[in-house]
């Protein structure tokens, strides 16, 4: 096509197809060396913008690219066009201009210092000569233009790393070319507000190049004198924050006190502006306020002698935190301010202890103040206001609660213990207040802030919590928010119970209340499993009880599935804790109800609402025994040796249960052995047993290994290769339990290598279950590799396929299985003969993943299967790589034989052992091999 024809088709043609066509032909164009000539022609004052546009994005493309393509003799006159070109558009189209100077700024960056010594100098220079053709409004917006884009440039420029630092240099000294002209054209009375604003721009643009914050000074000021215009206001903040916050400004101290008072003087503005509810304005001003104290605490705070001055700035922010109004919806500034209390407390607690001890007495009030301050800012709405607030506002408060919970923690290593006590003594005179009823949004917040301290704060030592879990039962809880935060808080208080068992009673009653509400939910059942799982050596005494409420709120139906599954493990939990015969006992009456249902489900004919009950009974299940461990795997507190059970007698209760279900079990898979998901549910049981009970799941070893073959013959499923993993890696060496386990694996192993035969593509879950069987057999049972009826040759083949397929984790899988088989290669026989006889198609197979088959995040695991290659067969590799090398294109057409030839030398290399640089050979080799070396793609690779 012609290029005009398709940049036709990439604007106005409604056929996608089409537009991606002429996109991709455009982008060939653009760095094509015709696009030197077509650049021009497309600029033609006669052509529409878009075209116009597309020329000028060629001309950048070349410039900021191609640089070395371009003859030096040929500068000047690029830069005269440019310059030409520029004049011509200062009054045409906004667009094209802004590329224009975009690719002037690129040619400077390029030719500074040495080939274009005063680059920004002249630009004003240029700009600033009489052209009667041009309006000199429109002259001085296009200079405003390409100094404002320059600095942009040079972020985003890929110049070397050298010539950075070299440019940035000469950059900050032309801006005494620019700034005394930006003063200026703010001064001046009689500047329209389109230019302040493109000046306040361009300096904001300016700033972040590292400018010393002194030769900032002016601008700033003329900024904060900004702030009074309505019409500027947004641009101004942006360039005084940009210009506070760049990170070389701390070494003005002088300027930055300097600016205090300015920061100060706006606190009438922002008052109106809260008084009016004029949130941008008050958030700017935040902005600017917050700008100053976070990036500069520590600067400000050791000029000892300013104390007062950065005291009141401190108190600005203060302000800001607490404004007047509801977050989101009434305001959103006191978020902004958050961060900077924690660097602020970080700055103070890194003084040696004499200045510490100074701030400390200055600062604590203020942080008292400030712990005040956000639990009322944390309190609910009214019921009826919160009522009208939609779930993104609702989501939102949600969010600012935890970053207010998140900062009172760490206001808590400054205030410690008085922190609670003060919380406590408050809450108290709330509650035992009987003439002034508060609402129920103080008691809310202030139980909020305990609550957020105890959950990451070791509140052993306090002497208050006694005497909260006593007024706990006194507040009277109207409300759903003010009952979760309750909950919360007693769930927080979960590990000081288990070392105060005695104080257990006064709050269990209510969470076992709580249980039965649906609205408490998660609250009541995430605090009822910590309870169980901290305190279970002291619950026996309420056992029946808790047992008792949770079957009632579970055959009722209650709560939501995930909260179900959380009830069995607060229940696995609290069952550990008994004696064998009691676990039994309780056993039997919890899951008999739901043992009758799958009776009976298992009679039904498959449909999909059975399938759910049927789901959800296994699941209620798997959870229980996942928690259900009287072998005390999982007890590490130091404070539970002394409450240790003696070692039970008799088979594990678990494994009774198991094998009392067994057959009904079977029974449901018979029926749904298509089902994947029912299949996954009955695994998951029998996996999550053999997580918590280990060896002493060994009496269910035989009849399990028995029915997971047939399950596995009759039609294979991931989830049953990730059990039969499961068991080889606990019972790996228990040679008394591991037979009926080895004649499994066999017998997997040889169902998959037939599915491999059928064609394995349509089971890439399957194949990735698998190799991870494999590669745990490797690594916790090599000699499975010895048996006679293992064919090592086809399952070798298989490895070499799954590393085709195109999904990533499957990729990866079987890179983790040849990482483990190549090291085999001396011990095991069979190993060793199949690697040198088939190694160089493993070989062929990663090399192609390299040259581009395979997904790029999976370079790091081919490279260590060639890692374990040349360590492990370094004589057959050396002879290997030769030949799959010399094949034409491979593994790239892209790559030329001297780069094949280098990546076969390096690898080959004495580097060869270091782990590191063989990642690094083959990801340089894959973009070689990918056409991306040294494109913007590779940056961030």
């Amino acid at each position: 096509p012609s290029l005009f024809q398709a940049l036709h088709q990439l604007y106005y043609d409604p056929n996608i197809e089409n537009k991606n066509l002429a996109q991709k032909w455009l982008m060939q164009a653009q760095v094509s060396p015709q696009a030197w000539h077509f650049s021009w022609l497309l600029l033609n004052m006669d052509k529409v913008p878009e075209i116009q546009y597309f020329g000028a994005s060629a001309l950048h493309i070349k410039i900021s690219r191609y640089w070395n393509d371009i003859p030096a003799d040929q500068y000047e006159s690029l830069k005269t066009q440019l310059f030409t070109h520029i004049t011509r558009f200062a009054s045409g189209s906004k667009i094209v201009l802004t590329r224009l100077c975009v690719a002037l700024a690129s040619l400077a960056l390029s030719m500074m210092p040495e080939a274009w010594p005063c680059a920004v100098a002249d630009m004003v220079r240029m700009f600033q000569a009489e052209d009667s053709n041009v309006d000199g409004r429109a002259r001085c917006l296009a200079l405003l233009e390409l100094l404002t884009v320059l600095p942009e440039e040079f972020q985003t420029s890929r110049l070397p790393q050298y010539r950075k630092g070299q440019v940035r240099s000469v950059l900050a000294q032309e801006c005494g070319s620019v700034f005394p002209l930006l003063e200026q054209l703010l001064q001046q009375q009689d500047s329209p507000g389109f230019i302040k604003q493109k000046v306040l721009k361009c300096f904001s643009s300016w700033v972040q190049l590292e400018i010393p914050l002194m030769d900032c000074e002016n601008l700033i000021q003329a900024a904060f004198t900004s702030l009074q215009d309505p019409e500027l206001f947004d641009t101004a903040v942006e360039a005084v924050v940009n210009a506070i916050s760049q990170p070389d400004a701390q070494r003005y101290v002088n300027t930055l006190l300097k600016l205090i008072p300015s920061v100060l003087g706006l606190q009438e503005q922002l008052r109106q502006a809260v008084q009016s509810g004029d949130m941008e304005t008050s958030h700017g001003i935040c902005r600017i306020a917050v700008a100053l104290g976070e990036n500069h605490s520590r600067a400000l705070l050791d000029q000892v002698e300013h104390w007062q001055s950065f005291l009141a700035l401190v108190n600005m922010i203060m302000f800001c935190t607490g404004i007047p109004g509801h977050y989101p919806v009434n305001e959103t500034t006191s978020s902004l301010t958050l961060t900077f209390w924690y660097t602020l407390q970080d700055d103070i607690l890194s003084f040696e202890p004499d200045k510490q001890a100074v701030y400390q007495q200055v600062y604590r009030p203020v942080y008292f103040q400030l712990v005040d301050v956000l639990l009322h800012k944390a309190q609910f709405p009214s019921d009826e206001e919160y009522g009208f607030w939609s779930s993104d506002e609702k989501e939102q408060f949600r969010i600012y609660r935890v970053d207010i919970s998140d900062t009172l923690m760490y206001v808590y290593e400054m205030l410690g213990a008085e922190l609670l006590s003060s919380l406590y003594d408050k809450l108290g005179r709330l509650l035992t207040n009987t003439e002034q009823p508060s609402t129920w949004q103080h008691t809310e917040a202030l139980l909020y802030g305990f609550q957020s301290i105890a959950e990451t704060i070791d509140v052993n030592y306090s002497d208050v919590v006694p005497g909260l879990i006593g007024l706990i039962p006194r507040i009277s809880i109207s409300n759903v928010q003010l009952a979760d935060t309750v909950m919360f808080t007693i769930g927080a208080l979960s590990e000081w119970l288990a070392d105060h068992p005695v104080m257990i009673n006064n709050v269990l009653p209510l969470v076992l209340q709580a249980l039965g509400n649906p609205e408490l939910s998660i609250s009541s059942v995430s605090t009822l499993k910590k309870i169980c799982r901290e305190c279970k050596y002291d619950l026996p005494p309420y056992a029946a009880n808790i047992v008792a409420v949770s079957q009632e709120v579970l055959m009722k139906q209650i709560h939501k599935t995930s909260q179900c599954m959380w009830l069995m493990q607060a229940l696995g939990f609290l069952l550990s804790a008994l004696q064998v015969e009691e676990i039994l006992k309780n056993l039997h009456s919890l899951i008999t109800p739901y043992i009758q249902q799958l009776e009976k489900l298992a009679d039904e004919t498959p449909n999909p609402s059975n399938k759910l009950a049927i789901i959800h009974i296994l699941g209620l299940l798997s959870n229980l025994f996942t928690t259900l461990d009287i072998s005390h795997h999982d007890d590490d507190h130091e404070s539970t040796e002394v409450k240790k059970m003696p070692v039970q007698q008799g088979p594990n209760p678990v494994v009774v249960v198991l094998q009392q279900v067994f057959q009904l079990i079977q029974k449901v898979l018979s029926k749904w052995l298509n089902d994947a998901q029912v299949v996954e549910s009955v695994c998951a049981i029998f996996e999550k047993s053999v997580k918590t009970l280990l060896d002493d799941f060994a009496p269910m070893v035989p009849q399990l290994c028995e029915m997971l073959g047939q399950m596995y013959s009759t039609i294979p499923q991931a989830s049953a290769i990730d059990l039969t993993r499961q068991l080889v890696h606990i019972f790996a060496h228990e040679p008394a339990h591991f037979p009926p386990i080895k004649a499994l694996y066999l017998l997997v192993t040889s169902v998959t290598l037939t599915l491999f035969q059928q064609g394995p593509r349509d089971h890439p879950d399957i194949v990735d279950s698998f190799m991870q069987l494999l590669a745990q057999a490797l690594k916790r049972k090599p000699d499975l590799f010895l048996c006679s009826n293992l064919d090592v040759k086809a399952v070798f083949q298989c490895g070499v396929l799954s590393l085709k397929f195109p999904e990533a984790p499957t990729v990866k899988a079987s890179c983790v299985f040849f990482t483990e088989l190549l090291p085999r290669c001396g011990e095991i026989a069979p190993v060793g003969q199949v690697v040198h006889e088939n190694g160089k198609v493993l070989l062929q197979a990663v090399l192609e993943g390299v040259g581009g088959q395979a997904s790029r995040s999976l370079m790091d695991h081919f490279a260590e299967i060639l890692f374990a290659l040349n360590k492990h067969c370094f004589s057959y590799l050396s002879i290997w790589i030769k030949e799959v090398m010399q094949q034409d294109g491979f593994p790239s057409a892209r790559v030329s034989p001297e780069q094949k030839e280098t990546f076969s030398q390096q690898i080959l290399s004495r580097e060869r052992v270091n782990k590191r640089r063989v990642k690094e050979m083959v990801k340089e080799f894959t973009l070689l091999c990918r056409g991306l070396h040294g494109t913007e793609y590779t940056a961030d690779y």
